[in-house]
């Protein structure tokens, strides 16, 4: 027995201790939101502020477990704040003691702002969402109880604002003195170990030359999805270190770097497998010589390489492959190929290098472009607020509830915040209403049994904590977290927590109610009208990505379209949905490369050839004939293969022909999508 204790008291306590270890952070969070309120609330009592309710509101709001997306979700909250405060002054300047007006505005505002929150993503859609909410906010406090608009809506307006700025200082102020954030550490690490396992997967596709396509699509697959994963990350790193937000385009162009250099692999991994013999290894294990060996640690420290010197060595690869003496068609497209993959390498490599050391960091110029991957989600967005906010004020004011004001505003919260969850639209509106008959049970209690014994403010804040801290633990801990944070964030307004505290029990309920008949609202409009599903937005990223191919089969772009179409592929490419299949998304890939070609076809291929016959063999293309393409495209290799090898522009000459392989291999791998008619 006394030897078995030390067993039995490492096998019982290990258990315990790791849980402590993995539960830390979240303890330390419920720690932080609860002061985060608790400061909020003694900055407004000290300030006079005249109701500190969407102050505390706000703090609570804004925090999350991770120290970047709180201050970049605090600072795109201020701006929707400050937007939405200045269009209720507006909506109200236009429809003075109008009460049919001022609430059609408030509609129109509020679906203007969900459609522009689904253009955008991440905390940048956050905002467009907050002008929107933010208005209704204020709107409800604008309206009088039988709808007149009254007081002085610009310094309401003002003093809202105020308010809101206030929580959201409170919690970053807290935040940044608790927390020294790892976001852009985790940024660095990511970057770095997609920059190593996708050089790894590329070099060994051209050293195995396998003639099994499906080898490295399971590989390719999942760094897509990190890929993919990584605009939050970016967006959290941002918000952590301010210097990130100028090297923006250098970061979205190392996305969109990684996904070419993905694309270049899967083009060369097909010629290899379509023309697998000794040929083809031997000419892809003479370009796997020009790539560079070295590679980076998973937290880009302790390699051989610094992420600049690797960044310098794809560079120089991209160059010795540009002037590689390829003899074939094929061996071109290979050699191409890895150009094109080491140039997206070393975009990936420049953003890397922007986070680690920026100093040595080659600048982007211009901007970063808004690329609208369809118009069709966020006009359901819209359309889906009209209906909600239209619905609830026609209710009110049939019904002359004196809360109604309050349900419009939380049903218009519901309907533009909540699409930004995507296809999980309604199912978390759900959660959300939920969460939110928990914390209007939480509020009761505090209202009923707690708070009147709190005489002092530190019985208050005492008070408060029974309350936040669990939430904040269990918000932090869930894997589906919105359920507590709608219980944590809700239970707030309900209080209405003064200066002056009185507990009025009528006060509460219709509050209470109102906000939680105002959230179901909001959760029958998702119902009725809901989110498009993942299968119809990815038929129609498909069709949208044709019908742009087509055109640019069809004529000749301006040089700016032309430069941009990898964007706006790269662009459709990430507003996939989780549920598409692999295959779709190939098609996706396989469209770039195709319209890349198409390009350098046009460009240079009349150089050669009659214009006539490349023109025929894209018409082809554009009408979906991609058949008759190919046997046009073919004639066309075939006419450049007669050239004699000693004319000048023979190295072009066989680039285009590399190019033609490419495009023919695509027509002949997915003839039903570039046949398919576009509705």
């Amino acid at each position: 027995m006394t030897a078995a204790s030390p067993t039995l008291s490492k096998s019982g306590g290990a258990p315990l201790a790791e849980w402590l270890r993995d539960a830390t952070p979240a303890f330390l969070f419920a720690l932080r939101l609860w002061a985060s309120v608790c400061l909020t609330y003694y900055v407004t009592f000290a300030l006079q502020l005249s109701d500190p309710t969407w102050a505390v509101t706000t703090a609570a709001i804004v925090c999350t477990p991770v120290l970047g997306a709180s201050l970049r979700k605090a600072f795109f909250r201020m701006i929707g704040t400050v937007v939405g405060a200045i269009g209720i002054v507006i909506i109200a300047a236009l429809a003075r003691q109008d009460r049919v007006g001022f609430l059609v505005g408030l509609a129109l505002w509020c679906a203007v702002s969900a459609f522009i929150a689904t253009l955008l993503r991440n905390f940048a859609a956050y905002a467009a969402a907050l002008a929107g909410y933010t208005a209704a906010i204020l709107a409800s406090d604008v309206l009088g109880p039988v709808g007149t608009t009254s007081g002085d809506v610009t310094f309401l307006a003002i003093n809202r604002a105020i308010e809101i700025c206030t929580g959201i200082l409170c919690a970053g102020v807290v935040l940044a003195l608790t927390d020294i954030g790892h976001s852009r550490r985790k940024l660095a690490a990511e970057l770095a170990y997609l920059s190593t396992a996708i050089m790894d997967g590329f070099a060994d596709c051209f050293r195995i030359a396998s003639s099994d396509l499906t080898q490295f699509q399971g590989l390719r697959r999942d760094l897509l999805r990190r890929i993919i994963a990584l605009d939050p990350t970016i967006d959290a790193a941002i918000g952590e270190a301010s210097d990130l937000r100028y090297r923006s385009p250098v970061l979205q162009r190392a996305v969109s770097g990684l996904v070419e250099t993905i694309s270049a692999w899967r083009k060369a991994a097909y010629e290899i497998a379509l023309n697998h013999n000794s040929v083809t290894e031997r000419e892809a294990r003479a370009v796997y010589n020009e790539l560079p060996r070295d590679r980076l640690s998973p937290d880009a420290s302790g390699s051989a390489k610094t992420p600049a010197e690797l960044r310098a060595a794809c560079c120089s690869a991209v160059r010795s492959l540009t002037r590689f003496n390829a003899q074939t068609p094929s061996e071109r497209l290979l050699a191409d190929s890895a150009a094109q993959g080491m140039l997206g390498m070393a975009r990936a490599l420049n953003g890397l290098v922007g986070v680690v050391d920026p100093p040595d960091m080659i600048p982007v110029r211009g901007t970063a472009r808004l690329h609208v991957p369809d118009w069709l989600p966020p006009t359901v967005s819209a359309l889906r607020v009209l209906l909600a906010v239209g619905a609830m004020s026609l209710f009110w004011i049939a019904s002359a509830w004196p809360n109604g004001a309050l349900a419009i505003t939380f049903s218009a919260i519901i309907v533009v915040l909540l699409p930004l969850q995507g296809d999980l639209a309604y199912s978390q509106s759900m959660a959300f209403l939920k969460g939110c008959v928990l914390g209007s049970g939480i509020a009761a209690a505090l209202v009923f049994a707690i708070l009147p014994r709190a005489t002092t403010f530190p019985t208050l804040c005492l008070a408060l904590g029974l309350a936040l801290v669990p939430l904040g633990f269990m918000l932090a801990r869930a894997k589906n977290p919105l359920f507590f944070f709608a219980c944590s964030v809700n239970f707030l307004p309900m209080l209405s927590i003064n200066n002056t505290i009185s507990f009025d029990a009528s006060q509460f309920w219709n509050s209470a109610s109102a906000i939680v008949i105002g959230i179901a609202a909001g959760a029958v409009a998702m119902l009725i009208v809901p989110p498009l599903s993942p299968a119809i937005r990815t038929q129609r990223l498909l069709a949208l990505t044709l019908a742009d191919l087509r055109r640019l089969a069809r004529r000749a772009p301006s040089r700016r379209r032309e430069d941009d179409w990898e964007s706006r592929i790269v662009a459709r490419f990430l507003a996939m949905p989780e549920q598409a299949e692999p295959v779709e998304r190939a098609m996706l890939v396989a469209a770039m490369a195709v319209g890349n070609h198409i390009v350098r076809i046009r460009r240079v291929a009349p150089r050669f050839v009659p214009g006539p016959a490349v023109e025929a063999a894209l018409q082809a293309l554009a009408e979906g004939r991609s058949g008759e393409a190919a046997e046009r495209l073919k004639d066309i290799d075939r006419q450049l293969a007669a050239l004699p090898r000693t004319r000048p522009g023979s190295r072009a000459v066989l680039g285009l022909r590399a190019g033609l392989l490419v495009i023919c291999g695509q027509l002949a791998w997915y003839p039903s999508y570039y046949d398919e008619p576009i509705r």
